[in-house]
């Protein structure tokens, strides 16, 4: 019934799409017909915006994974570095809330884990919309940036780095199967802001998944029955993830090619100082807008890798 609805959904955009067209086509007739140029600009817009939403949603005819369509969790790290990587992860956390938000995508914080004196050290957040998990998966690797330290009373140049990880959602039952006796499941206090009630009650949730050591933790919403919720939708999430990668290992020892693991090469450079610039080293696709860049315009980055692995076909 899921995947019926999903297909139906797809076929109502493409006929949405047919309907706009023919009204449009219709409209110019109209207009060419009884020689009338009023109107010419308000097609001419419309035209355009059709044929920007026509993109988007051939463009998406090109997530076609098992999960691409499905709502995400996304999570940075700081890397090494102290004051100025936990400010770059913030950084990046907040990047990823403002593209979410142009997007039109429902995002919040599961659980963030405060810096030392500023910034954050790891943060989870949940992006719930249709292709969240097929759009954000290009940002999986190391993000480096490169500026004027903020933090340094000689402000050199520093170089950081910060760790982002991303998921697609699971279905219970569907994709991962969490049997109860294997959790434990840990109640406290939640940390950082949020008032009397997360000092007065232990609303967070840590939950460990025993055979697997896996560990997810959920301190921000209002209750235990709804961090409990969320801390499962996380660990379920990260099942699934860790059966991906052992399918995927499994695929390269028989394929007989070296996976790479940890953290690996940087995918980005966002570079502040002594030029400005955002260089996505996999496509070679650059910018010199940073700012834009950080304050969620990520689009066009996203998109270039996407069709850069399309093409080569992984």
């Amino acid at each position: 019934m899921r995947q019926l609805g999903e297909l139906k959904g797809e076929v109502e955009k493409w006929r949405i799409m047919e309907r706009r067209v023919s009204e449009l086509l219709e409209l110019a007739d109209l207009v060419a017909a009884e020689d009338e140029t009023t109107l010419e600009e308000e097609i001419a817009a419309e035209a355009e915006r059709v044929a920007a939403q026509f993109e988007e949603i051939e463009f998406e005819l090109l997530l076609s994974g098992e999960y691409e369509k499905r709502s995400a969790f996304l999570a940075v790290h700081a890397g090494a570095g102290g004051t100025e990587a936990q400010d770059w992860a913030e950084m990046l956390l907040r990047m990823y809330l403002r593209w979410a938000e142009r997007r039109g995508y429902q995002a919040g914080v599961v659980e963030v884990s405060p810096g030392e004196g500023a910034g954050i050290k790891s943060a989870l957040i949940q992006v719930i919309g249709d292709y969240a998990y097929g759009y954000l998966k290009a940002e999986r690797g190391v993000h480096r940036l490169v500026r004027l330290s903020p933090f340094d009373a000689s402000h050199g140049r520093h170089t950081s780095f910060a760790l982002v990880e991303v998921l697609p959602e699971a279905e219970r039952e569907l994709d991962v199967r969490i049997n109860p006796d294997e959790l434990r499941i840990d109640f406290f206090r939640a940390s950082g802001p949020g008032g009397q009630h997360v000092q007065k009650t232990s609303s967070a949730v840590r939950v460990t998944h025993l055979p697997t050591g896996l560990v997810a933790i959920c301190q921000n919403e209002r209750s235990q029955y709804q961090n409990k919720e969320l801390a499962l939708k996380v660990l379920g999430a990260r099942l699934l993830e860790l059966e991906l990668e052992k399918r995927a290992e499994e695929q390269a020892r028989l394929k007989g090619e070296h996976v790479a693991a940890g953290w690996g090469n940087q995918i980005r450079s966002y570079v502040l100082h002594p030029y400005k610039m955002v260089k996505d080293h996999r496509t070679g696709y650059e910018t010199s807008d940073p700012t834009a860049v950080l304050d969620g315009a990520l689009d066009e980055l996203i998109e270039a890798y996407l069709k850069f692995t399309i093409g080569k076909g992984s």
